[in-house]
């Protein structure tokens, strides 16, 4: 495998562990969006070529009315259900186990999961992320989707930076061990 090549969870959640309310809905996020800080998206964007996303996320993106952000990317969607490519976004309905070692193998730059949350858990049940860069974000939702679902093996990683902002999100960089 191309040991350069890396899978990076950048993802976003509330201080009590969630992605989303429960139907999804991430208005809570845009009360941490600002015109002059990106946390650091622009930078890390640059380093990756390859977006993997389930299809929740996918349709959730879509649903703001605004042109889908990955079209200069290699996009997997993973879903259930068998769907024609589009552009250079495949539906992908084998094995994550086998992309990602696909992927890993070919030439590249890194490969970015932007969730869900299900992806996430299926990525972690085989130890196939190597770095996370979680912000956090200092709210307490109470429910919705968690990111993180019980039944993974335990993972020991290393933190490698971590940097507080201004609006109160903290963004945690860890690599596996």
């Amino acid at each position: 495998m191309n040991s350069t090549r890396k899978v990076i969870l950048y993802i976003a959640m509330s201080l009590d562990g969630y992605i989303g309310r429960q139907d999804g809905d991430l208005d809570w996020l845009m009360k941490f969006q600002s015109s002059d800080e990106d946390y650091g998206y622009q930078e890390f964007i640059k380093t990756v070529d390859t977006v993997i996303m389930g299809r929740k996320t996918y349709d959730t993106i879509l649903s703001f009315d605004i042109d889908f952000p990955h079209l200069d990317k290699k996009c997997y969607i993973v879903t259930r259900q068998e769907r024609p490519a589009e552009e250079n976004i495949s539906f992908y309905t084998g094995d994550m186990k086998n992309l990602i070692s696909q992927l890993k193998s070919s030439r590249g730059k890194n490969i970015f999961v932007d969730g869900g949350a299900e992806i996430v858990n299926e990525l972690m049940k085989y130890r196939l992320i190597d770095e996370y860069i979680i912000s956090i974000i200092p709210l307490f939702l109470g429910s919705g989707i968690r990111l993180f679902n019980d039944a993974r093996p335990e993972e020991r990683l290393r933190l490698l930076h971590c940097k507080k902002f201004e609006s109160g999100l903290t963004q945690l960089h860890y690599t596996q061990i």
